[in-house]
């Protein structure tokens, strides 16, 4: 399956959290596979659990390659196929951050950008909030899907912004630069 690559100096102070393969969903002539690389901000996490007393993910960043079985046949172009990958994978995006505890989930702007590469990254904002101790964190999420030639990646992440609480970390704008200059290096 197509592991998601990432040039480690951009991976500077995050940790791996999960690696995992499953099936993503299906369509009607093939399934679509993905290897998913989850990462968090662990000296965010560490700061945050000694000042609020809440150990949880803050800020993370995942990235996926998908795989089709059977491979598309010649022909089918992962343009034919793109509408459907992009659809589920703003679906389940969403349903994530609900999972992880975040409230009213919405989608913002829509926004391109390429990845180092040259491959168009299409991007989708999503907003939330998180609750914590009385307080909604607002949240910022947001969501890349393109292709590389015959294949496609998914990356996303999300960050909270961390004034409201009223704790250390870094501004809402840094984290926007930081995630999308990550959704950039996944190749």
């Amino acid at each position: 399956m197509s592991r998601p690559a990432l040039p480690e100096a951009r991976l500077d102070g995050w940790t791996l959290l999960e690696e995992r393969r499953e099936t993503l969903f299906s369509l009607p002539a093939a399934t679509v596979e993905g290897h998913t690389l989850l990462y968090e901000d662990a000296q965010l996490r560490e700061r945050l659990a000694a000042a609020t007393g809440r150990d949880q993910v803050w800020r993370f960043f995942f990235a996926t390659g998908v795989e089709f079985d059977p491979p598309l046949p010649p022909g089918v172009g992962t343009a034919m196929v793109y509408p459907s990958v992009a659809g589920e994978a703003k679906r389940a995006f969403a349903d994530d951050l609900r999972e992880r505890g975040f409230r009213s989930v919405s989608r913002g702007r829509r926004e391109r950008a390429r990845s180092a590469d040259g491959d168009r990254i299409r991007l989708q904002e999503y907003a939330a909030v998180l609750p914590v101790d009385g307080v909604e964190v607002d949240t910022t999420g947001w969501l890349g899907v393109w292709t590389t030639g015959r294949e496609f990646r998914i990356a996303g992440g999300a960050y909270p912004d961390l004034r409201e609480l009223g704790a250390d970390g870094p501004p809402p704008a840094d984290c926007r630069r930081d995630l999308f200059d990550l959704l950039r290096a996944v190749s």
